[in-house]
């Protein structure tokens, strides 16, 4: 393929595929508290976070790992900025320990942070003001988790984005395309992808793992083992689903995370390396899968946006159903099928925050995928026009995209409302 097109698909996957604990909303916001409390230069006596309907809504239910068992933003952003290192990005809070937990109960039994919603157009938008004797930091992050666009420091501004708060990647997420995607993985060298790909296997193996402990949560993928008949998909969803229940939590394990997530990461990874594994499939096999899944959900992500009111599980098992078809030889044809008929079956799934149950919509998910897979080597696919199916595939994700960015705004903001008014 085009040598710049590869280089790009290079980058896209080593900016996208990074590890983060746990949910990756509370870390943005423990991530931008210590960087503000390093600028301020002491510990923060009053705290303000102002945040974006969206990071409300991921944040309120999760709990937050290396905490104790604390949930919500204030805990999240107080926890930063006391125990938190910015250098370590998306695992900020991987040095915290019992005196930081202990200091950060303190703090928030004085109620030293306040949280306002944001009014914004940008669905994942952070405001942190942070004072101490006598001096304020005001510090922004837009677009991305670890985006910092603005850090001020009284009335000065020391840090101000070149790139105006827009998304700070630099791979051009414009060229993805399916096509060049199944090239991608058909042709790239695996020693320019294989640190990435055995990292993400690693990690995210490792928490679904965990989960399968049942010490989180419901104990879903306990439950699914012992209740579904024995087959490869009752032991995908499984896992995955416990790899996800484990990280919404608490788990304080890395998940390798996709589009600024980590449950998308993991529903376009575990199953792919639950498949393999039970086919007894060699690794190079598993390794192009896993890169024409992660390239695949960044290219759905990519028209609906890291944040919305459409549930990112499905897009990522969308992937993980369209790999498999990859991996066992399916054609283009078949592929698309697979997409296709994943996509005429739930899109309807909404996000309503981080949380839990986030594991049973992956389980939903994955169960439909692998029906879409089976369907389409069965070379069964929904018709053009069927619904919100279009003529090509491509215009299908573009289409989904709408309804998720656009379309479910509104839903968003309803989701929202609900889940503050419940609060009262």
């Amino acid at each position: 393929m085009k040598e710049n097109i590869y280089k790009e698909y290079i980058e896209i996957l080593r900016e996208e595929l990074v590890p983060a604990m746990g949910c990756t909303e509370p870390i943005a916001l423990a991530y931008g508290a210590a960087k503000a409390r390093e600028v301020l230069g002491a510990m923060p006596e009053r705290i303000t976070a102002k945040c974006s309907g969206n990071i409300i809504k991921n944040v309120r239910c999760v709990t937050i790992p290396n905490s104790g068992g604390m949930v919500g933003i204030a805990a999240g952003v107080v926890l930063g900025a006391v125990g938190g290192d910015s250098s370590k990005m998306m695992e900020v809070l991987e040095g915290v320990n019992s005196s930081h937990i202990q200091k950060t109960r303190e703090l928030l039994a004085k109620n030293v942070c306040s949280v306002e919603l944001l009014d914004t157009p940008v669905v994942l938008h952070i405001i942190l003001e942070m004072e101490a004797e006598g001096n304020q930091v005001v510090l922004e992050i837009k677009h991305d988790h670890t985006n910092i666009t603005k850090i001020q420091k009284n009335d000065q501004v020391i840090y101000e984005n070149k790139e105006k708060g827009q998304e700070s990647h630099q791979a051009d997420r414009s060229l993805l395309n399916l096509e060049d995607i199944k090239e991608f993985a058909d042709t790239v060298k695996l020693e320019d992808v294989q640190d990435i790909i055995e990292k993400q296997i690693s990690c995210n193996m490792a928490i679904a793992r965990e989960g399968m402990t049942g010490k989180y949560g419901l104990g879903i993928g306990r439950v699914i083992m012992e209740s579904y008949p024995p087959s490869i998909l009752t032991k995908m969803r499984s896992l995955t689903a416990a790899a996800s229940e484990a990280r919404m939590g608490g788990c304080d394990l890395p998940v390798i995370i996709n589009s600024g997530s980590g449950n998308q990461g993991i529903a376009s990874s575990v199953p792919l390396a639950v498949y393999a594994r039970e086919l007894e499939l060699p690794d190079y096999i598993l390794y192009r899968a896993l890169v024409f899944s992660n390239l695949l959900t960044v290219y759905q992500k990519t028209y609906i946006g890291k944040l919305s009111a459409f549930c990112g599980a499905v897009s990522a098992s969308c992937a993980s159903g369209a790999a498999i078809t990859y991996m066992v030889g399916g054609s283009m044809d078949r592929i698309k099928k697979t997409i296709e008929n994943t996509l005429a079956n739930i899109p309807g799934i909404i996000c309503d925050g981080a949380k839990i149950s986030c594991a049973a919509k992956i389980a939903s998910s994955l169960d439909a995928s692998f029906l879409a897979h089976h369907l389409a080597m069965n070379d069964q696919a929904y018709a053009p026009f069927t619904g919100i199916i279009q003529e090509e595939v491509s215009e299908t994700i573009m289409s989904v995209g709408a309804i998720g960015k656009e379309g479910m705004k509104e839903t968003d903001k309803e989701i929202l409302k609900i889940m503050i008014s419940s609060e009262k």
